[in-house]
């Protein structure tokens, strides 16, 4: 069955980095594009970034076009979103997502708190 399994959240200070890893299994992960959503507390989750099936082309949210960046490594079946200049504002849980067929399949995410 579908996996996606999402690591590298973590407590950043603002301006800091972090790199996000969403590891894929159960089904052909060069076929699909792949996104990244988040979600804070009381907010909608929102799309943050989506990287077509080898990875040339990528879309961001403006509030974090230039400062993240997503890539996938289809030989390790992994989607990444590197970030930087973290803003208070990026804190939320941030979720690994594909589009397979007509069923849409989330992980379980991992915590970003961007705080000093």
């Amino acid at each position: 069955q579908v996996q996606l399994v999402e690591s590298g959240g973590g407590l950043v200070q603002p301006g800091g980095s972090l790199r996000l890893s969403c590891a894929a299994s159960g089904f052909s992960f060069s076929s699909y594009a792949m996104s990244w959503y988040r979600q804070a507390p009381g907010k909608e989750r929102e799309l943050v970034a989506s990287i077509s099936r080898a990875g040339g082309s990528t879309n961001y949210a403006d509030s974090v076009k230039g400062r993240f960046t997503i890539s996938r490594d289809n030989a390790k079946d992994t989607v990444y979103l590197q970030m930087n200049s973290l803003k208070p504002e990026d804190a939320a849980v941030y979720y690994c997502n594909v589009v397979a067929g007509i069923r849409n399949y989330w992980g379980q995410g991992t915590q970003v708190t961007v705080s000093s």
